[in-house]
């Protein structure tokens, strides 16, 4: 009866240790959550990935190039663009024009200029690579240049495209990339105080599966598909001999070439303007994880970054300890701007969505 009394105390003890033990570290660190929701939005990042070969699937690669061109036209710089392309298109022996990769058959714009710079190429795109991506877990002799080096106060789009099914994305048409890796990865990045929000952005046949086991707060979700459904191309370039983009990334960037980085469009406007007769496909949100209304968050707030100038009172002290002027500091926040507008078009200032074929071929 002694030594089980002496159990049952020493169990008391283990277990009272632990409750104070978890209530330290609540009171001194607090939740993932609830941290997120006080830290101040600070900065944005870009995660930019086509996951297929072979010179077949030319418009994936044309995909994430115009999206690359997107958020860099709207303020995000390379520095904070993790951009992985699975082929080289534009050094592919069948590219009638060498070093240039097009979205649209009337080749006004070359995508792949002299201001692209991947990071991952190749056989470097793989799942582990992603993941590793995501939640910074790279070998030390990985440079910075290739780290998504986001924090608790970053907002992060993630966009890929490629072939994909029921819960799965194809990479290098050799290995897929599972709903529960992306919601693991997803998980781990907001536990370490990666984001404080995620929009993920995927363009591939089922796309809506992948964000099935998503249960992160602060994720905003959207797919070209529904279970069930193909995503389509756009159109053919009968110069190119393929198709160069897709209908979803197709009308996204048609949205976005009527913006500058300082409209106030709103995520919930760029949801709306998605038409199944246009798609050929029905376009899904996942919004259940996510706190704010989208009728209130600019799309730059995930697809650009406004540097805001603010005065403060005294002297900057690193620029110089002697001066008492006042100083001005630039710091990245993502909020809409009323004055100084400056419209940014296009490298030729035309129209880069108009006077298409609507030829369609299978993701």
């Amino acid at each position: 009866m002694r030594f089980k009394m002496c159990n049952l105390f020493n169990w008391v003890l283990v277990m009272a240790a632990f409750l104070v033990l978890g209530s330290i570290n609540v009171y001194a660190f607090g939740s993932p959550s609830s941290s997120s929701e006080t830290t101040m939005h600070t900065n944005n990042w870009a995660v930019l990935v086509c996951t297929s070969r072979f010179w077949f699937n030319y418009r994936h690669m044309a995909n994430t190039l115009s999206l690359y061109r997107t958020v860099k036209r709207l303020g995000i710089p390379d520095e904070r663009i993790i951009l992985m392309l699975a082929d080289d298109m534009a050094c592919n022996a069948r590219n009638k024009y060498p070093a240039q990769v097009f979205n649209n058959e009337n080749h006004r714009l070359n995508l792949y200029g002299d201001n692209v710079e991947v990071d991952y190429r190749g056989y470097e795109v793989t799942v582990e690579n992603f993941l590793r991506v995501l939640t910074g877990r790279h070998e030390t002799a990985v440079p910075r240049s290739k780290r998504l080096l986001s924090d608790e106060g970053s907002h992060i789009l993630l966009y890929m495209t490629g072939h994909g099914g029921d819960e799965f994305l194809k990479f290098q048409d050799s290995e897929e990339l599972q709903s529960h890796d992306l919601a693991d990865a997803v998980k781990q990045m907001k536990e370490k105080r990666r984001f404080k929000e995620l929009l993920i952005m995927v363009d591939t046949c089922q796309a809506a599966t992948l964000f099935s086991q998503l249960q992160s707060p602060g994720v905003l979700a959207i797919g070209s598909s529904m279970k069930g459904e193909n995503s389509y191309s756009h159109h053919l370039d009968s110069d190119v001999g393929v198709s160069v983009v897709d209908r979803f990334t197709f009308y996204t960037l048609a949205f976005f070439e009527r913006l500058n980085m300082y409209d106030n469009a709103s995520v919930s406007s760029l949801f709306n303007s998605y038409h199944p007769s246009l798609l050929m496909s029905t376009a899904y949100y996942r919004t259940d994880l996510y706190q704010r209304r989208l009728e209130e968050v600019p799309v730059t707030n995930f697809f650009g970054s406004v540097m805001e100038t603010i005065h403060t009172d005294s002297a900057y002290n690193a620029l110089s300890r002697k001066s008492n002027s006042r100083a001005e500091i630039n710091t990245p926040f993502d909020q809409s701007a009323n004055a100084n507008k400056r419209t940014l078009a296009d490298s030729n200032g035309q129209d880069q969505f108009s006077d298409l074929k609507k030829e369609v071929t299978f993701l």
